[in-house]
């Protein structure tokens, strides 16, 4: 018989196993309430609760208590699918009908095809347990074990006692998903209305989403359809905001690749030192920081079309690769020695005027007359001034419909100031001093727009600056130069053919076209 003080300190010790038990099983319950999503369920699932329960599997699966089947919520088993099972399996209704933690021998072929599964990677008996009701759903537990006697007395009592707090959780997780599925079909429903509003007014007017019914608009649709189905290059020119990545854009939807990405570069927003690896990319290791492979810009492009704004901020020694891309249709990625064929059609666009820019040495010739082949001058607002009506009232549209405001038309005054004004930054200023206007107004109708001093040059004076000499001299002059400097040589490694990217019987051919004597290079 035992004595009166081993009894109590047999109590006393399952009184101290009971508290850690509910320490424990406490603890559990506050991890179990802040998980809000699938992500944070998986860690604990992981963590705490494998740590208590030493399981090989975990299985979490749910009913809609309007259907006649369940599916696995969640699962450390990723290769169970996402079918459907019935809730009548002798599976899920025994543990959705018992008050207790229900055991399984996994070996009964009669189990559902997942439970089979597992038993094939060696779990040979499994417990599962009914979550306590919460109105929507009936849950199961599965906890699967490679030994039975992994699952003791202590862990029936701890799964017990956070059965409820883990219904609240997946309750919670279930409404979470529920709330982030509407939010995201509101923000669908939401794009969708702002793009039909867009395209509605874009379908109104313009081509390809270009306004404008001026003539000399009229020229550049043609040129622009005319040009798309060919596979030439093209270039684009025109002051800055006149629109040249709309055209470019509008050439590559109608040609035979629009179905494919067109890819832009702006070739002025890029470091010099980095402007390689974005075209032509770069290997693993062919710099400091390049520490993966890298595909450029137009194996990007390939079957496709590739976009180069501001060409004419394109360095000198970039203009070579260039050339040679446009010539050999092959590029080579930076720290690569292998050519790689390109298919990419090029479309270039500048505000510059290339012409000045080859006479003052900043921009090769021959590059010039490559990316020549197909030019399309862009008017400037001021010489369409009558398109200055039709693209303020789009923006004017277009602009107030984003900003939930209800205008509709610009003052007379305000019409006769705009046609009035010189727009030396061509329809993107328009466009921004009309949205600038809809925020200070008051009604209806735009009756003020404030517009910025600025000094124009008369187009006399432009034209003096910038174009002064017909192309054949302009190259002409460049090719001695070089010549020049290379003491007369035109072929060998410090030939002038080296220096302008050309084979030597090329620049002869060339030399002896432009009436280029040695007597005009030689002292």
């Amino acid at each position: 018989m035992e004595k009166p003080t081993e009894n109590a300190v047999i109590a006393i010790n399952r009184l101290q196993e009971r508290e850690k038990e509910q320490m424990l099983i406490m603890s559990i319950c506050a991890a179990l309430s802040r998980a809000l999503n699938k992500k944070e369920l998986e860690s604990l699932v992981n963590g705490i609760l494998k740590d208590n329960f030493q399981f090989d599997d975990f299985i979490l699966a749910s009913s809609d208590e309007s259907k006649g089947d369940y599916f696995i919520f969640h699962s450390t088993d990723k290769y169970i699918d996402s079918k459907s099972y019935a809730t009548n399996d002798g599976f899920f209704d025994d543990c959705i009908n018992s008050p207790d933690v229900v055991s399984f021998d996994l070996s009964n072929s009669k189990h559902p095809e997942y439970i089979q599964n597992i038993y094939k990677k060696g779990s040979k008996n499994a417990f599962g347990i009914g979550l306590p009701y919460i109105k929507g759903n009936r849950n199961v537990l599965f906890l699967f074990f490679k030994n039975a006697k992994t699952f003791s007395r202590e862990s029936n009592r701890i799964l017990r006692g956070i059965v409820m707090q883990l219904s609240i959780t997946l309750r919670n997780i279930m409404l979470t998903q529920q709330n982030e599925s509407v939010l995201a079909e509101l923000e669908i429903m939401k794009q969708n209305i702002l793009g039909k509003k867009e395209k509605n007014i874009q379908k109104k007017q313009g081509f390809q989403g270009i306004i404008g019914t001026s003539d000399a608009m009229k020229d550049v649709y043609e040129l622009i359809a005319q040009g798309a189905s060919s596979n030439s290059t093209v270039l684009i020119l025109g002051e800055t905001g006149t629109g040249k990545e709309l055209v470019a854009s509008a050439i590559h939807n109608l040609s035979e690749v629009s179905n494919q990405k067109m890819i832009k570069v702006n070739c002025a927003s890029i470091p010099e030192n980095l402007i390689e690896s974005e075209l032509f990319g770069h290997e693993k290791g062919a710099f400091t920081g390049a520490t993966e492979q890298r595909i450029g810009k137009f194996e990007q492009a390939e079957n496709s079309t590739i976009f180069l704004d501001e060409i004419g901020e394109l360095p000198l020694e970039l203009q070579g690769k260039l050339l040679r891309v446009l010539q050999e249709k092959e590029i080579e990625r930076v720290g690569g020695n292998k050519s790689i064929k390109v298919n990419a059609r090029v479309i270039a666009a500048t505000n510059k005027i290339l012409e000045k820019e080859v006479y003052g040495e900043r921009f090769r010739s021959d590059l010039y007359f490559r990316l020549n082949v197909y030019p399309i001058k862009l008017p400037a607002l001021r010489d369409r001034k009558e398109d200055i009506p039709v693209l303020g009232h789009f923006f004017l549209e277009k602009h107030a419909a984003k900003m939930g405001r209800n205008l509709k038309r610009f003052s007379k005054k305000v019409l006769n100031s705009m046609m009035a004004n010189p727009w030396p930054g061509n329809v993107r200023e328009l466009e921004n001093m009309v949205e600038r206007s809809i925020l200070f107004a008051k009604d209806e109708k735009i009756k003020e727009m404030i517009f910025p001093e600025i000094v124009m040059a008369s187009s006399d004076t432009l034209v003096n600056e910038f174009y002064t000499k017909p192309l054949q001299e302009v190259e002409k002059e460049h090719i001695l130069k070089v010549i020049k400097k290379c003491n007369g040589r035109i072929s060998g490694p410090q030939g002038a053919a080296v220096l302008l990217g050309l084979p030597s019987t090329t620049l002869t051919s060339r030399m002896k076209k432009l009436g280029i004597k040695k007597e005009h290079f030689l002292d």
